[in-house]
């Protein structure tokens, strides 16, 4: 009797002890940063905290096919306050969407139905944000400037008829220096 008593406690200690490793696995947070020579304050819109991007109102019926679009909204991002570069310095930015779909738009989280945010580059191209987006050389930093911008694009997307109801998605943005 002792001796079952004694296995069934080591058994219950192995689970615990098992279970409380994975637990400190699952609950890891990584940080990731970068040091450069070049560093700017970056700007959605002029806003360096929380940006939000406000769309127009879309008619449901200028989403009832699949592929269609409106609503195109355009968006900067700027960089400001960067050392005056001493020769032309191109700066990447990466995008990292938040529930992005299978068609590597961002999904809606709002209560429309068939309607995800299309992204466009600032040459008009769809971004698939599928495993993130990288726009090398995105923006440049010309020599003596300590500012630059590019305009990004949003727009609606319907991927069938689209019912009435809010839109909303979100994304993660960085840039890499050189």
């Amino acid at each position: 009797m002792k001796l079952n008593q004694l296995l069934m406690a080591a058994a219950v200690s192995s689970v615990l002890v098992s279970a409380g490793a994975s637990a400190v696995s699952d609950n890891t947070v990584t940080f990731i940063g970068e040091v450069a020579d070049q560093t700017c304050d970056v700007t959605i819109n002029g806003v360096s905290a929380a940006p939000v991007v406000l769309m127009p109102t879309a008619a449901a019926a200028d989403l009832a096919t699949n592929g269609s679009t409106t609503g195109v909204t355009t968006f900067d991002l700027g960089l400001s306050g960067c050392t005056a570069a001493t020769e032309a310095t191109n700066i990447s930015v990466r995008f990292l969407g938040n529930n992005v779909t299978g068609t590597g738009h961002l999904g809606n989280t709002g209560t429309a139905q068939n309607v995800e945010i299309q992204l466009l580059d600032p040459s008009d191209n769809a971004i698939d944000l599928t495993g993130g987006y990288t726009g090398s050389n995105a923006l440049t930093l010309a020599v003596g400037d300590t500012s630059a911008s590019a305009t990004y694009s949003a727009q609606y997307y319907a991927t069938g008829v689209a019912t009435v109801g809010t839109v909303q998605g979100s994304m993660q943005y960085a840039v890499t220096y050189p």
